[in-house]
C-alpha cells in the first residue's frame, strides 16, 4: 500500500472532521462492523485513515483506499 502524502491527509481531514457523522459502505475486515452501520468521527491518522467511533461499539479505522464511508451527520 502506497501512504498518502500531506495534501492528501490534509483533505481527508477536511473532509471528516472530528465529530461529524458516517455510515459504512465498504470494509474487508472479518471483524468488520455490518455495512450501513452509522458512527461518529474521532480523528483521520497520518495514513489518511478515518478513526470512528460505531455506534455497534467497534473502534475500526476506516482505511484510506481500502475500506468505504460517507458522512451522513445524522442525528443519532
Amino acid at each position: 500500500m502506497r501512504f498518502p502524502n500531506k495534501e492528501i491527509v490534509e483533505r481527508i481531514r477536511r473532509q471528516f472532521p472530528v465529530g461529524c457523522r458516517v455510515e459504512l459502505l465498504r470494509m474487508d475486515d472479518v471483524q468488520a462492523p455490518p455495512i450501513g452501520t452509522k458512527g461518529t468521527v474521532t480523528g483521520v491518522d497520518d495514513t489518511a485513515s478515518i478513526m470512528v467511533s460505531w455506534d455497534n461499539g467497534s473502534g475500526l479505522n476506516v482505511v484510506y483506499g481500502e475500506d468505504l464511508c460517507q458522512r451522513c451527520d445524522d442525528d443519532r
